[in-house]
């Protein structure tokens, strides 16, 4: 390897919205199937001691680093000392990830209010708070290398997840590499979301992370609720074909025989996989 060739590693990552059920067994399997280094849930019912003894039943050292955050609870099997936690809200976690000899990433995870629950505007609210956290974070940091991911109950492509004052989301890395743009005199920076990539019929996979069928005259029927974002800074970090949905931990489907979440088997969410090299 030549002297100016930065030294490489491949993280792993699996974010799982559990939907409050035991599934402490598939969770030890899909972290040895997939190698996980960072694992992220949310609606965990179990306390974390129980998720640990699952996990390090393998060869593994996973630890539950101390946080205050009550909608998301972070797994790793990185030293402590390479996780700071530098702020906890209810349903955001901050997060400071520094490997020995690479560069230090910011990781925030999130599990924001459901549309059972919230209408779409007050939702939009929420992801600008949630925004301006994270730029917040990212000056305290110094750096925008930040990893966004989370159960956002909405869509790729709504308001919260692309507007300006919000996450600012786009689908393509081409926009991405802009780094920001100019609204009305303010500069708001970019991220990429590579997950509208992951929706519909011409996917690898499902079409979405979520199912749901209500008799309405609006209805998506498969939403992206579950999803990974990167800043432009880390957009070539994260590859092609390096992120996607989960429908199967070992022999076990954790799809029904309409390819919809199984929520008999495992959660009515789908677990995210992906991979970022530093």
């Amino acid at each position: 390897m030549p002297e100016d060739e930065p030294i490489r590693q491949t993280i792993r990552f699996l974010f799982w919205n559990l939907g409050r059920k035991d599934l402490r067994s598939l969770l030890s399997r899909v972290e040895y199937e997939n190698k996980i280094d960072i694992l992220i849930l949310a609606e965990c019912a179990n306390v974390p001691s129980e998720i640990l003894t699952e996990l390090n039943q393998n060869v593994t050292n996973f630890h539950f680093p101390f946080s205050t955050c009550g909608s998301i609870r972070i797994f790793t099997a990185f030293p402590r000392k390479c996780t700071r936690i530098i702020k906890d809200n209810y349903r955001s976690t901050f997060r400071r990830i520094k490997l020995p000899l690479r560069e230090e990433i910011l990781l925030v995870s999130a599990h924001l209010p459901s549309k059972l629950r919230w209408r779409d505007n007050s939702q939009e609210h929420e992801v600008i708070s949630l925004a301006d956290d994270i730029r917040a974070a990212e000056k305290k940091v110094e750096h925008r290398r930040t990893v966004l991911v989370g159960d956002f109950n909405m869509q790729p492509f709504e308001d919260g997840m692309t507007s300006s004052k919000g996450l600012h989301g786009v689908m393509s890395k081409q926009v991405a590499s802009r780094g920001s743009r100019i609204v009305q005199g303010r500069e708001y920076p970019f991220f990429y979301n590579p997950m509208c990539g992951l929706m519909g019929d011409l996917s690898e996979g499902p079409p979405g992370s979520y199912y749901y069928d209500a008799a309405q005259h609006v209805e998506h029927y498969w939403w992206m609720f579950d999803q990974v974002l990167v800043r432009p800074e880390l957009a070539t970090n994260l590859g092609e074909n390096r992120y996607r949905l989960l429908t199967k931990i070992g022999n076990e489907s954790l799809v029904d025989g309409k390819g919809r979440p199984n929520s008999q088997i495992g959660s009515d969410h789908l677990p995210l996989y992906f991979e970022i090299d530093f």
